[in-house]
């Protein structure tokens, strides 16, 4: 939770929205086609994530792929969904063996552009004419042979399988092809406290190591709820031109900030925590009920700075965990927070805007001078259970 305790109100809201919305869907490459092409032969996963890693770095990557976004249901946004992150399109990638890539997607409403190199991603959105910018943590000092590019010993991989298998069900390694592709495919499912998250399942180029398929699955769902899926690749150069494409002037930029990165505010005082000590030197009333529909409380602390106090609360723990922000309400800006544009739901008598998806829920409203977001991998009606709890 460190990147959460180190974010700006405002940019945690839109940065816990963004979680529950696209849910690693700008990385994300699942399947467009498989059937009838070569297939690898059958390995164990540790030997063929070994072979993937040690494999030659292609010089450039360009592909044909196609975004699908299932996780709205009908009336969970308002306004204009036409936007590719929100409905899904096809469109086109190139990366580079540098670190610079950039994703294309093509809709009626207006393209996405998704822009990184090694330290920006830019997220590019036509239709609202905005670009959300994360700058990326900068890379520190190499202390493995790994963290230097040298390919990690079958030993390497066997601990970290061994690690990630404490928490989570790794399949093996299942031979199949991709966009033409011999490559190989494994999920991953946690075994607890996984909220509405069922499993990821990741598929790679059996003899370039590239990522060709990632697709999330929800709780009850017997579809990928996010695909982006490769159906056309091919290796060589790509010219500087098509990943170093810039929005354009006018454009809003969102700037969410750097993830895990500590404020360089110099405050050097012991942080805040308890619900009493939060509670005194918030300077809003503070709310947090050691226990959250049946979670219990496991942190609560003060965030932000002194201009910018915020309370953050979490109940439970892994990806079932629900997150509570509170900071002091704005009245000026009662009707324009970071989810104002979404529907409305009642809440004792307190109107809530909410992000409904099926990985999770945010809600956002004011309660007494204080300004609430709750978000959390569970559904729509036990979110709203837990917000009722917070008076």
């Amino acid at each position: 939770m460190k990147f959460l305790r180190t974010l700006p109100t405002r940019r945690l809201v839109l940065f816990l929205a963004a979680v529950v919305a696209l849910a690693a869907g700008g990385t994300a490459i699942a399947v467009a086609s498989s059937g009838g092409g070569p297939t690898p032969p059958a390995k164990p996963l540790d030997q063929a994530i070994h072979d993937a890693v040690a494999a030659p770095a292609p010089a450039g990557i360009k592909a044909r792929v196609k975004f699908t976004n299932r996780l709205f249901p009908s009336g969970a946004l308002l306004g204009n969904v036409g936007s590719a992150l929100m409905s899904g399109a096809s469109g086109r990638l190139w990366a580079t063996n540098d670190g610079r890539g950039r994703i294309e997607l093509q809709s009626d409403a207006g393209d996405v552009e998704i822009v990184w190199n090694q330290s920006t991603v830019n997220v590019y959105d036509a239709s609202s004419n905005t670009v959300y910018r994360v700058a990326l943590p900068a890379k520190q000092g190499a202390s493995s042979a790994v963290d230097k590019g040298a390919p990690p010993a079958l030993s390497e991989i066997d601990s970290l399988l061994s690690k990630l298998g404490a928490h989570a069900t790794v399949s093996a390694a299942r031979p199949t092809d991709i966009a033409g592709r011999p490559a190989y495919d494994a999920s991953v499912s946690p075994k607890h406290d996984g909220g509405l998250l069922a499993s990821a399942e990741l598929a790679w180029d059996a003899e370039r190591g590239v990522p060709l398929r990632i697709a999330i699955f929800a709780q009850g769902s017997s579809s990928p709820v996010l695909e982006l899926s490769v159906t056309q690749i091919s290796y060589g150069s790509v010219p500087t031109s098509d990943v170093d494409l810039q929005p354009p002037a006018g454009a809003k930029i969102v700037d969410l900030g750097t993830p895990g990165q500590e404020p360089s505010t110099g405050d050097k005082t012991a942080p805040v925590t308890g619900l009493a000590a939060v509670q005194a030197a918030a300077g809003f009333p503070v709310t947090a009920p050691e226990t959250l529909v049946g979670l219990p409380r496991q942190d609560v602390r003060l965030v932000g700075g002194s201009d910018s106090k915020t309370a953050l609360a979490v109940y439970g723990h892994g990806l079932g965990a629900i997150v509570v922000i509170e900071h002091k309400a704005d009245s000026t800006q009662s009707n324009n927070g970071a989810l104002s544009g979404l529907p409305t739901v009642s809440l004792s008598g307190v109107s809530a805007h909410e992000l409904a998806t099926q990985l999770g829920t945010v809600l956002e409203w004011q309660r007494t001078g204080t300004s609430y977001v709750l978000a959390g991998s569970l559904p729509s009606a036990a979110a709203e259970a837990a917000a009722r709890q917070l008076k």
